[in-house]
């Protein structure tokens, strides 16, 4: 059986230093993805619909481990990739310290070699097993996040803007304008590491300024 580990291939885009502020250029990556929006008075750790879709977003990237692991022909084995998520608002200012009118797209990279055809059938196994309103939302397309500015964060989401700022004033030094969406790559399970150990790789999509 074939092994495969994306994270090792990708190692610069998914294990950073915290060092340092670094500009990457991020390829097309296949992805299992679901959209949605913090509903008013709720933050990620509390939104229903977010925990919901976090479910069948999961569900969905194992199934899809599974099915590659067992297949007959070419079977492939691989670890399930971290959970991303992109945020924005459509109104007013982005604000990390008020989440209710954030919307987001969270996201689980896949291998190329994950079809469509595969992913219908894990959708159908997901169905069968656990029935969810969010399955119908998930899709397997390609996004290109391209030029980007990220590092790695380490310790609890309350203090990311300290490190935004870091990345903002080095865009800023370098001559380049930060796009809308913050894209964040969870390393840790804040359900079981202190929070002052947790690991999240924080990125942004740039132009470089005329």
């Amino acid at each position: 059986m074939k092994k495969l580990d994306l994270r090792k291939i990708y190692k610069d885009l998914y294990l950073p230093s915290a060092r340092k502020v670094v500009v990457v250029e991020v390829p097309d990556f296949q992805f299992v993805m679901i959209d949605g929006r913090i509903e008013k008075g709720q933050g990620p750790g509390t939104s229903p619909a977010f925990q919901e879709a976090m479910q069948a977003l999961f569900g969905a990237a194992f199934t899809l481990k599974f099915m590659s692991k067992l297949r007959k022909e070419n079977a492939i084995d691989y670890p399930v990739m971290a959970l991303e998520a992109l945020w924005w608002v459509e109104d007013g200012r982005f604000d990390i310290t008020q989440p209710d009118n954030w919307r987001w797209r969270a996201m689980i990279m896949q291998p190329d070699h994950i079809t469509a055809e595969m992913f219908t059938e894990a959708l159908g196994k997901i169905r069968q097993k656990r029935p969810s309103p969010s399955v119908k939302k998930l899709r397997l397309k390609r996004f290109c996040e391209g030029l980007c500015i990220q590092t790695m964060h380490i310790g609890p989401y309350a203090t990311e803007p300290a490190t935004l700022e870091r990345m903002q004033a080095y865009a800023a030094e370098n001559g380049y304008a930060l796009q809308n969406e913050h894209h964040e790559i969870y390393l840790g399970d804040p359900r079981r590491a202190a929070p002052e150990k947790l690991k999240t790789v924080l990125r942004r999509a740039m132009k470089k300024k005329k």
